[in-house]
């Protein structure tokens, strides 16, 4: 009897070691870390859907006042489409990529359907084209903001689970370093730009003469 009691004792005493030792090489802070890579993730896909949810009434709008702009309305439609049949898997790297692609794709179309607007002033006098325009533009700015803090968080996860001693604990447990979304700007991860697609190109100061040379 007093050897099964030992036994019981003995198992919870084993347990809670094995959690003070699991702890100590960071499993929790594993599970933390990857739990907000997820988070992070999940308000990507949120941000990128709402781009998406905006389209359809941004195209007909515009067909509305131009309707004869059909190769540009086609492209953003068709590049908005290529998106969506994308089943993004955000920790294969092939995957990602795949999706940063499209996305790229469809923000270039976008902003060609933009350039083109500047051309109609009665669509850009159109409440509902101003509405749509100031719910992309805001939009737009809340997915830089979503892709630089999901930027970092996947860093902060990779660079911790190739700490030692965490390293072990990782490949234990199966946990490997996550593929991100590159960054051709690293300043672009510390602050969103402000995006407005109604704004003039900004000019550029015109080249300084070369100076004379001196008479010798």
């Amino acid at each position: 009897m007093q050897g099964i009691l030992r036994r019981w004792v003995a198992i919870p005493v084993a347990l809670a070691i094995a959690a003070l030792l699991l702890s100590g090489c960071g499993y929790n802070q594993i599970q933390q870390k990857d739990e907000a890579v997820t988070a992070g993730w999940s308000e990507v896909l949120n941000q990128y859907q709402r781009r998406a949810d905006l389209i359809p009434n941004l195209v007909n709008t515009v067909k509305g006042y131009a309707a004869h702009e059909q190769q540009v309305l086609t492209a953003v439609t068709e590049a908005r489409a290529k998106v969506s049949q994308i089943n993004v898997n955000a920790d294969d790297a092939a995957s990602l990529a795949q999706y940063q692609a499209a996305q790229g794709e469809l923000s270039q179309a976008l902003g060609r359907l933009m350039m083109v607007t500047e051309n109609y002033p009665n669509l850009k006098a159109d409440a509902s084209f101003l509405n749509l325009q100031t719910q992309l533009e805001g939009t737009e700015n809340r997915i830089t903001v979503a892709r630089g803090r999901y930027i970092q968080l996947v860093q902060d996860y990779n660079t911790y689970i190739r700490q030692f001693p965490v390293n072990l604990t990782a490949m234990v447990f199966g946990h490997k370093t996550k593929p991100n979304f590159t960054v051709e700007n690293e300043a672009q991860i510390q602050q969103a730009p402000s995006v407005d697609f109604g704004a003039p190109a900004p000019t550029q100061p015109a080249p300084q003469p070369a100076p004379a040379p001196a008479n010798g």
